[in-house]
């Protein structure tokens, strides 16, 4: 490791010697700063900061824009959280979020390695910054999807794919996919999983803005992050369908449609001065009905009840010795 940092520095300051572009600074730049704390956890995610020069040098750079990162979010401010010192290779981090580690830190900005502090920032830029959790093999993996922005609506899925930055045998920049990495949503778990090209499909059920990031069992990722903001109406809850066990509707009908036919009455009285003799009313009635029905009794049906309701970004660097410089300083390990 120290034969490859000592290479890789002094191919850096050959790069040095080319002239760096002049940037003015502008009254300011909206940045969008991401920042992960020794834990490997997101301490802030795409917090816009508006940078100022606030050391004067003419620039936007890294440093004003961790600075005032440090200085909006972080408790105490900048005097607590963050700290730069000069070095062999100019100034450099010292403190990230509360956390000095001998310098093992890393910072990109729009997916790209930076040089150091001093690297320029623009309006609009994306500027990533970590602690090295592993501070003996820096294993860290820098990794991003492939959109920092998503919109979706409730419970409807998405696609996103996972990459990280590494090196090959001849120590040149490459992407490649993280597969089997578990999706969390706002820091929690779900079952959803990139596979083995990164790619994964995501179906969030609540509207809102969350919070996608992602963990491996086999890598140490330095935590992506997507902010998606979801539409539409949540998921219902589930609730248990109308019993079948209700009351059966009860429909009365007077099956009484027999055709009646009645005899007259005939009634005759007889009167004596003596005895009065009633014929009593005679009613004869003869009831004639259909076959399906007898008398006048009525009937009742309960009919049966229904069922239930039923980019990928792709790292640049300048070169390969460019890449193999600003990953060996990142880390600034010195044995």
């Amino acid at each position: 490791m120290k034969h490859i940092i000592a290479s890789a520095a002094a191919l850096l300051l050959v790069c040095a010697a080319i002239p760096a572009v002049s940037v003015s600074a502008a009254d300011s730049a909206d940045v969008y700063v991401t920042i992960a704390d020794a834990q490997g956890t997101l301490a802030l995610t795409q917090e816009k900061i508006t940078v100022t020069d606030t050391d004067g040098d003419g620039a936007l750079t890294i440093h004003d824009a961790l600075y005032l990162a440090h200085e909006a979010k972080y408790d105490g401010g900048a005097a607590a959280g963050y700290a730069t010192a000069e070095s062999t290779y100019g100034l450099s981090l010292a403190k990230l979020w509360g956390t000095e580690n001998g310098g093992s830190f890393g910072y990109y900005v729009n997916h790209i390695a930076a040089m150091g502090m001093t690297d320029a920032v623009a309006d609009g830029d994306f500027l990533d910054a970590f602690v090295y959790t592993d501070t003996t093999g820096w294993s860290d993996a820098y990794c991003w999807f492939d959109v920092r922005t998503k919109t979706a609506e409730a419970g409807e899925s998405f696609d996103l794919t996972l990459q990280y930055a590494g090196f090959d045998a001849n120590w040149n920049p490459v992407t490649n996919p993280v597969a089997d990495a578990v999706i969390t949503v706002d820091g929690k778990e779900t079952s959803f999983k990139t596979d083995a090209d990164g790619k994964v499909s995501i179906t969030l059920e609540d509207a809102g803005e969350k919070v996608i990031s992602a963990k491996s069992a086999s890598q140490t990722l330095v935590p992506p992050a997507v902010i998606v903001t979801v539409s539409g109406e949540s998921a219902a809850e589930t609730t248990e369908p109308a019993s079948t066990e209700a009351a059966a509707e009860t429909t009365t009908t007077a099956e009484t449609t027999a055709e009646t036919t009645t005899t007259a009455v005939t009634t005759t009285t007889m009167t004596t001065a003596a005895t009065t003799k009633a014929t009593v009313s005679t009613t004869t009635t003869m009831t004639t009905a259909p076959a399906k029905s007898t008398t006048s009794a009525s009937s009742t049906t309960s009919p049966g009840t229904g069922d239930g309701a039923g980019l990928g970004a792709a790292l640049v660097l300048a070169g390969a010795a460019v890449g193999a410089a600003a990953f060996a300083i990142s880390r600034k390990h010195e044995d």
